[in-house]
């Protein structure tokens, strides 16, 4: 939308009526813009001893003369006030249903005399514009406020922008507009003064519009009459035209959309999108940083964002990819998610511990009530071996929704790609039976991460020991097997990809403080079901609900009970025996 204009005839005129019927004349092929008079009384606007009382003299039209300037006018135009003195109001209230708007220069903000004739006129119709020259801000505010209060126009618009002789670039008061604008809620019209002849006489309000301001103001002149006074700022009708055209241009880019077609086009031509920098295998997820160049290519492909908002839904490659490919949607599948907790007999330091009742539930049941609260999983597996003693352990499987599942003894991995195999398995949230507290909300929590890194392997930094698990690619279970045949220590999985990050995309997540603590919450000991019982106990007196919040608010307030099992360390990270073997066994060499 353009600024609302306002074309200042000042006192081009000279004191000439045929001038200015003329110039409204000329101008009369502008609608819907404002023309603004300045009609004064030389007795009333100055004593004989000032400087240019002779050319107020000269200026002076009569009432009956205003009359018929202001009655051509007003068939084009929107007719403005320049109020200098008591004989404007008198000509306004002369003309008063003509007259659309009435500005009051600094100069007269406080004459009382033009402000006691416009309260007895009423200008409650009226748009009120005022000049701020040289007032500062806590002024500007004042007289707005008694000229609301006194005055009630209809709106009230401040000005920026004076006249001198010569008015310099830098007396244009342009930066003043954004600074008004962080004060004041009115609307803002710049009054340009710059030279007619230069080229920032069309470009000053141009800049101005675009930094907002809602009017502007300008001189204009005769194009032919010569044009003794207010000449220096002005321009004619042709300089007028080069303005109006050039000001529509540049507003227009304002209002263009945000994004357009052309633009849309430049960067779908230009763009350099996602190529796959190695071989990448059906089974995996892209991780941004590691896995893709970024090219211009005749291949289609999917936009980095495309891939992120795929994998954040968990979708995962369903394709084969060859180096310097682009990926498309097709290449991708909804990931199957299926939570395996392996479970045995065979403890030795607490005997049949995934028996032991915690509650009305034994230890492995309860830890298949935490898992089946896991968001997004397929499926829920317990898988224990095929030795007949761990036969046993089909009795405890908690719901029907759980799957029992039977394999290799000694090769957890083998066990695990049973079931991955038999089910179509993509993505494993790996848990042990020892775990009756394991936290759903740690899983949700770890597993929008695995897929928004892109990662092989997940796992948590720092976790109370028992609450987290490890979320593993089926696809890098596999790559382990083909390095490991046997795979002999895959009891301690953990171990075959911590000790190679040269060959998985690693994923170790800091956890919201919240979901952090140092309690031991895993079954090794006596002294861990102890700990357990206490738990269980105080869920089911207050019938709390059982998720990991319940659990710490319960040891974060019995510190005591907290301590029962504390003193017991892990194995797997205080035995240096094992912890060498290990380390030698499980790297890829």
């Amino acid at each position: 939308m353009l600024p609302y204009q306002i074309l200042e005839v000042a006192n081009c005129h000279g004191g000439s009526l045929d001038y200015i019927l003329s110039l409204i004349e000329e101008f009369s092929f502008i609608k819907g813009v404002g023309m603004k008079f300045q009609p004064l009384h030389p007795d009333k606007i100055a004593t004989k001893d000032y400087e240019w009382y002779n050319v107020y003299e000269k200026l002076y039209f009569d009432l009956s003369e205003w009359n018929t300037i202001i009655g051509k006018a007003f068939e084009t135009k929107e007719i403005w006030l320049d109020l200098f003195d008591e004989y404007g109001v008198e000509v306004l209230e002369s003309n008063k249903t003509s007259i659309f708007g009435i500005k009051l220069q600094a100069s007269v903000l406080y004459n009382e005399a033009i402000i006691r004739g416009l309260e007895k006129i009423g200008i409650h119709d009226k748009i009120l514009i005022i000049n701020i020259s040289a007032l500062e801000i806590d002024e500007i505010q004042e007289r707005l406020s008694v000229f609301n209060l006194r005055l009630q126009p209809k709106e009230l618009w401040i000005e920026v922008g004076f006249q001198a002789y010569p008015t310099e670039l830098e007396d244009s008061a342009f930066g003043k507009i954004s600074h008004l604008k962080n004060y004041f809620n009115n609307k803002i019209v710049f009054a340009d003064h710059a030279s007619g002849e230069s080229e920032d006489t069309i470009w000053l309000p141009i800049c101005a519009a675009m930094h907002g301001a809602h009017a502007i103001e300008k001189h204009i002149m005769h194009s032919k009459l010569e044009t003794k006074y207010d000449n220096f700022s002005s321009i004619d009708f042709n300089k007028y035209n080069i303005l109006l055209n050039n000001l529509k241009k540049y507003i227009e880019l304002k209002i263009q959309p945000f994004i357009n077609e052309r633009e849309r086009i430049y960067l779908k031509n230009s763009l350099q999108i996602p190529i796959s920098k190695y071989s990448l295998n059906s089974g995996s997820l892209i991780n941004i940083n590691s896995d893709l160049d970024f090219k211009r290519s005749g291949q289609a492909g999917l936009s980095v964002k495309d891939i992120l908002d795929l994998q954040k839904t968990k979708y995962i490659l369903n394709s084969n990819i060859p180096v310097q490919k682009t990926l498309k949607k097709e290449y991708f599948k909804k990931a199957v998610i299926a939570t395996i907790v392996a479970c045995r007999m065979k403890s030795t330091r607490l005997e049949k511990k995934s028996l032991e009742k915690i509650g009305n539930l034994t230890s492995v049941e309860k830890c298949l009530q935490s898992c089946l609260n896991f968001k997004d999983t397929h499926f829920t597996i317990l898988a224990t071996s095929d030795l007949e003693a761990d036969k046993i352990l089909e009795n405890y499987t908690y719901s029907p929704a759980v799957i029992f599942h039977r394999g290799h003894p000694e090769d957890v991995i083998s066990r695990y790609l049973g079931i991955i195999d038999k089910f179509g398995v993509d993505i494993v949230v790996r848990v042990t039976a020892d775990m009756p507290y394991v936290s759903s909300e740690i899983v949700d929590f770890l597993m929008a991460k695995h897929f928004e890194y892109g990662a092989d392997y997940t796992v948590a930094k720092h976790s109370a020991v028992g609450t987290s698990v490890e979320i593993i690619n089926a696809s890098s279970l596999r790559k382990i097997k083909n390095h490991f045949p046997n795979a002999d220590y895959s009891e301690y999985m953990t171990w075959y990809f911590q000790n190679n990050p040269e060959h998985f995309k690693l994923n170790f997540v800091q956890l919201p403080s919240t979901l952090i603590r140092d309690y031991r919450l895993t079954l090794d000991y006596k002294e861990d079901l102890d700990l357990f019982l206490e738990i269980q106990k105080h869920i089911d007196d207050l019938k709390k609900p059982q998720n990991i919040h319940t659990v710490f608010e319960f040891l974060d307030n019995n510190p005591n009970i907290a301590l029962i099992n504390s003193h017991i360390q892990l194995k797997y990270k205080t035995d240096k025996d094992l912890i060498d073997m290990l380390n030698t066994n499980t790297k890829i060499k």
